[in-house]
């Protein structure tokens, strides 16, 4: 099968999460096209067995180069099977209105874009206390703090449940798989 794992990033661990997920579809003899959809010029090629879409939540949004990319190529990722990863730390707060907001991003996007996701994997991102500016980093360790949180500032975290990331993914390619068997 080829796979097309696209991504947006803001602070790099949705590029990690993407990254992961190409080696782990070619770890199981899939091809992969990997990009990142903030690079001018991506074009999304046709020929495709499925789509995985990665994107963070800053500030209540995806960010602005995912949004167009889904408007620009609606019309062909609806033809693949497409699974969707949303990247945020609401997802690991313990307050369950922060979760279920959380919950709700790939909703919207439905609502703005048409929707073109299958599936839907809500991964928590990082904390990257050592690449934040001071006013940042005080923000977050004090919603961090609240949350009963990591509040080091001299180390970064890493809240990504990558085993629960690996199980969708390993479902969603067995899904690809099985659609392209029934369009074969």
């Amino acid at each position: 099968m080829i796979v097309a794992i696209l991504y947006a990033t803001v602070e790099g661990q949705t590029g990690k999460i993407a990254s992961h997920l190409a080696r782990l579809a070619e770890d199981h003899g899939h091809q992969v096209v990997l990009a990142d959809l903030a690079q001018p010029g991506f074009a999304l090629p046709g020929g495709f067995d499925g789509a995985f879409l990665c994107a963070p939540i800053h500030l209540g949004s995806y960010p602005p180069a995912f949004f167009r990319f889904i408007e620009n190529w609606k019309a062909e990722l609806i033809g693949i099977p497409t699974a969707l990863v949303t990247v945020s730390l609401a997802i690991a707060s313990k307050n369950a209105d922060e979760q279920a907001e959380a919950r709700d991003y790939p909703k919207l996007l439905a609502q703005r874009t048409g929707g073109v996701a299958d599936w839907t994997h809500h991964a928590a991102g990082a904390l990257k206390y050592l690449e934040y500016d001071f006013f940042k980093r005080w923000i977050l360790r004090r919603i961090s703090q609240k949350e009963g949180g990591p509040v080091d500032t001299s180390k970064d975290y890493e809240l990504t449940n990558w085993a629960a990331l690996e199980e969708f993914a390993h479902d969603c390619l067995g899904e690809f798989a099985k659609r392209r068997g029934r369009a074969a």
